[in-house]
Parts: C-alpha cells; structure tokens; sequence
C-alpha cells in the first residue's frame, strides 16, 4: 500500500491505523483525550461559564474503557513505526500515567518525559487545588534498536548553545492570533496545542522527508509545522468539522523553498560517511601492533591488535570506544576523539586519520 502523505484521513483512528502500512512512519506525535471526566460546568468565582474541554470524544465510561483504547491505538503506533522511529505523546495527570504504564507493557523504551510550563495556564478558580500549570509528554521508541533520531546540536542551538533540558519553558497554550476560531468566533478546537511546542518535537526527532503521523489530528498544528519544516505528514480525525479546519489552515502556509543544505540540521558527524576503525588498520595506516595514547597522555596507552581492537596493559580488550570507555571508568567514549598515535614525535588524534581517509577516497 502506498502511504498517503500529506493528507488528513477521516475515520476513527483505530480503523485508519490499522490500514496503513507497517514500519512506514518516523515520528508519531498523538495528542490523545484527556480523559478528564467532568462531571458538571466549571464556573469562575463570577459565576461566567469556562471553556473548558466537555466534548464528547474526550468521554469514557470507564478507566478500563480508556486504558482499552489507549491499548489498542498505541499497539498500531509501535506496528507503523520503523525500528529507528520514535513516539511523542502528551497528555495531563488524568492521563499520562495510565499512558506510560502501556507503553512500559507493550514493550517501548521511554527515552524521556519532558515537562511543558505554561506560563499562562488557566487559573484554578474553585481555590482548592495548586493551578495545574503543565502538561506531560512522553518521548519513547519501539524498544527495537538503540537508534533513533535525535538533532542534539539544533536543540542546543535553539536553547542559546545550551543543552536542551527536559522542562520547556516559555511556550505559552494557544492564544490570541495563534488560536483558530470558528465562523462564531469561539476556540475552533478545544485543546489546540501551540506552534512552539509542535516545532520543537519535530524539529528535534525528525529528518528532512520523514513522514510523520498524528492520530488525533485536530486543528492539524502536526501537519502546519511538518509543512514548514518540508517534513511529510498524515493526518487522522473523524470529526469533520475538524479537518476542513485544519486543511484550511495548512492550504494557507505559505511554505519556503526547499533547500536540503538550509533544512539540514544535523551535526557534521551525524551525517559524515560511516568508517570503521578496521579500515584505518586493514590499510595500515594504524599499524598492527604499535601503541595507541589514551587522550594523549603517555601513561594511558594499549596496542593495536591486528583484529582492530585495543589491548590494554590490565589485559582488557576492547573496541576504540570500549577501549576509552574502561579507561573512562566505564562511562561512554567516543574513541575517535580521545586515541593518539605516534607521527614524527607528535601525537596524532585518530580522527585526523578518518578524515583524510575519507576525503581522499572521495566520501567528504
């Protein structure tokens, strides 16, 4: 089946998940319901009704109902994924637990929870309860393959060249132009998420000319974003004043040129030619047998087996990178950047090997 990108598929999202292909998405990001279970209007103190979130679709019977039907939507979302695709979910403290504990038992890896703070939540009017000022979202993979999409050096970019944290300040709920009105001029969807939070999640775990899914469509913020961002998208909503909503509003972006150099957001290492250390020594270039220095210092060194990995003086054997790690205390290496060898009496990084290899046969 070929997949259908860039469009909004109307149906109940069980249905249309379970007719797509599988291992055919990136990036899903689902938006489910809440679950809020209110009972009755909620007023403030003046009495003025709120607008709050009493649709239809948001109602269940029953915890069991819901936790069924989250069930059942997560177990296609891991179907479609491919091994290297990665879930977002957000939801609030009515949902987002029950959320977990189901992706824990299908089988998902949960690579974060990140904390959205609004800074302009709605005010707790009744006085009995903290304001609940942020939601959750869950960030996890199929548990298939260590893998996945993560555009580091962008978040840090957008972060002011600090490391992106798992709590999102400053992306405020929905409001004033951003928020699309009906022809009455009332909120046209209940729980419509903003621009900025969307633009972060895509951003941060997609490539240029993914596909990614959301299957609660709503206002379409997915699909508005993925179209700036020229990342492919699909759409599922049943309700369908929803979709001429959202298809007006992503008809109407205008979208920049595409340019692969100017939409390329991954780091030069993300994307450089693979090479294995191996090639360096098959070739001699490294050779069989010589002293290899542990971030060049003198008394930190091993031996270059004619295998490729390193033998180190307490008889530990190792990749590069396992190699570094022991010498690490077991924490992560990357061993390209931290092993020296000997050249006309100066150490040499390893890296600077790589990189002529590569740039001499033509790969950079």
């Amino acid at each position: 089946m070929e997949i259908p990108i860039n469009r909004i598929l109307q149906g109940n999202c069980l249905d249309v998940l379970s007719q797509l292909p599988a291992k055919s998405i990136d990036l899903i990001f689902a938006d489910p319901p809440y679950n809020l279970q209110l009972q009755k209007e909620l007023h403030r103190p003046n009495m003025s009704l709120v607008d709050a979130v009493n649709d239809n679709w948001d109602k269940f019977d029953s915890f069991q109902t819901y936790d069924n039907f989250t069930r059942l939507w997560l177990t296609q979302c891991k179907r479609l994924l491919k091994p290297g695709g990665t879930l977002w979910v957000i939801g609030s403290y009515h949902n987002i637990f029950r959320i977990g504990y189901i992706l824990q038992e299908l089988g998902f890896w949960i690579l974060n929870d990140v904390i959205w703070v609004k800074n302009n939540p709605m005010p707790n009017f009744r006085g009995v309860r903290f304001t609940n000022a942020h939601e959750t979202l869950i960030w996890a993979n199929t548990g298939e393959s260590k893998k996945y999409t993560f555009n580091y050096h962008a978040m840090k970019q957008l972060n002011d060249e600090k490391q992106m944290r798992s709590d999102w300040w400053i992306i405020p709920l929905a409001t004033g132009s951003e928020r699309i009105k009906d022809e009455q001029g009332n909120k046209a969807h209940s729980t419509q998420k903003p621009v900025s939070l969307l633009y972060r999640i895509i951003l941060s775990s997609s490539k240029q000319g993914d596909v990614i899914l959301d299957p609660f469509f709503g206002s379409g913020t997915t699909g508005a974003v993925a179209k700036y961002l020229h990342r492919n998208w699909i759409g599922i909503e049943q309700e369908e004043k929803y979709i001429s909503i959202a298809q007006k509003r992503i008809d109407s972006i205008h979208q920049a040129s595409f340019d692969s150099e100017v939409f390329e957001v991954r780091s030069q290492k993300q994307i450089a030619p693979r090479l294995s250390f191996s090639t360096l020594v098959e070739n001699c270039i490294i050779v069989p047998g010589e002293k290899i220095y542990f971030d060049a210092n003198l008394s930190l060194f091993g031996r270059v087996k004619p295998n490729a990995k390193i033998r180190l003086e307490d008889g530990f054997e190792g990749s590069i990178h396992k190699a570094g790690g022991h010498f690490n205390n077991g924490s992560p290496c990357n061993g390209w950047e931290h092993w020296f060898v000997e050249r006309g009496g100066q150490l040499i990084c390893v890296d600077i090997f790589r990189q002529k290899y590569l740039q001499e046969n033509g790969k950079i």
